[in-house]
């Protein structure tokens, strides 16, 4: 919660720093998703967790962002996810994370993380990433704020929706990528 506090205040006074660095958001969405599976195993929660990449090997997507502060949008939606998605009693959540292109900008990447859970209420939909928008006592209701700003300062959009059919929610948020075949070119 300190984090959180520290993190909305770095916000608005507009002194979060990022920390850039290259590299490829394929391999950094896996490795959080098997830390996250990791730790749902440890808890018996009954949720199954699936990483979706829909480029190529070859074609893996490189960005220039600040990997701590990613990890920390990922690990933020995906802990939700995850804990609507352990609600279900019937055969158990899935939460699935999905990278693919953006086809109509070819210029970034998308990363979806949706879950079958009971969904984002109406009443909160229209303030979701506002400061303390929670129907939970459990959480500071800043986790979202606080991840759209980054990929935002990121150049990125973050948004939700509920799923269509009926059964909970899709986050997805864009990333600008590098380009590096650019990059090689600038150095000769």
């Amino acid at each position: 919660m300190t984090n959180d506090i520290l993190d909305v205040t770095r916000i608005e006074g507009q002194t979060l720093n990022l920390y850039k660095e290259k590299f490829k958001l394929s391999d950094l969405i896996a490795s959080v998703v098997e830390d996250q599976r990791s730790h749902v195993e440890k808890e018996n929660q009954n949720v199954k967790l699936l990483c979706n990449n829909k480029y190529d090997s070859e074609d893996s997507p490189i960005v220039d962002a600040d990997k701590d502060r990613i990890t920390q949008v990922i690990s933020n939606i995906l802990n939700n996810a995850i804990k609507f998605a352990s609600n279900q009693k019937d055969n158990g959540g899935t939460v699935s994370v999905t990278l693919e292109k953006n086809h109509s900008n070819r210029e970034e990447a998308i990363v979806s993380i949706r879950d079958n859970g009971e969904g984002i209420h109406q009443e909160i939909l229209p303030r979701l990433f506002t400061k303390f928008a929670t129907k939970s006592f459990a959480g500071t209701g800043l986790g979202l704020y606080i991840s759209k700003s980054i990929i935002e300062e990121h150049g990125g959009r973050l948004w939700a929706q509920n799923n269509s059919d009926g059964q909970g929610a899709t986050f997805t948020f864009t990333l600008p990528l590098t380009n590096n075949k650019k990059n090689e070119e600038e150095k000769n």
